[in-house]
């Protein structure tokens, strides 16, 4: 199963800095507890010195993953602040039919209501649903269903 973990970087900020990723770690940390042989993209984990590129490698890492986003089997968006880029991130995904699991406080936003498959409140309500197999099932199900023949 590949997982691509989207979720705020820059969020609302007018600097150039990020906010805390930590979120990735315990994301990740679960998801390879309890789903065997995951692949997990996170886009964090492959660039954390991204603030500091040039224009050309910055907008050549940023439109790669956000097309990456759409290879995925789930994407996780963590969104406890908006964020155009997971936005972006969760378009690709919803355009190639991966499942998609918002995390975010933010229910009436249409970019999260219309593309997500499900909404949960907050991190600790994602880390329990992987935990206690709901959402690791739901996936493997999903990815193991044969496409019904005409």
């Amino acid at each position: 199963m590949h997982v691509f973990i989207a979720g705020v970087m820059q969020a609302d900020r007018t600097d150039r800095y990020i906010e805390s990723q930590d979120y990735r770690a315990q994301i990740g940390q679960a998801l390879r507890q309890h789903i065997p042989d995951v692949q997990i993209l996170d886009p964090y984990s492959l660039h954390p010195n991204s603030v500091d590129y040039d224009d050309e490698t910055a907008r050549n890492t940023f439109l790669s993953l956000t097309k990456l986003a759409g290879t995925a089997d789930l994407l996780i968006a963590y969104l406890p602040k908006p964020s155009m880029g997971t936005a972006m991130e969760m378009w690709q995904a919803f355009q190639a039919d991966t499942y998609i699991v918002a995390v975010t406080p933010y229910v009436h936003h249409w970019a999260v209501r219309f593309t997500a498959n499900e909404i949960l409140p907050d991190l600790q309500t994602l880390l329990a649903e992987i935990e206690n197999g709901r959402i690791p099932q739901l996936i493997l199900n999903r990815v193991d269903a044969l496409p019904i023949a005409d």
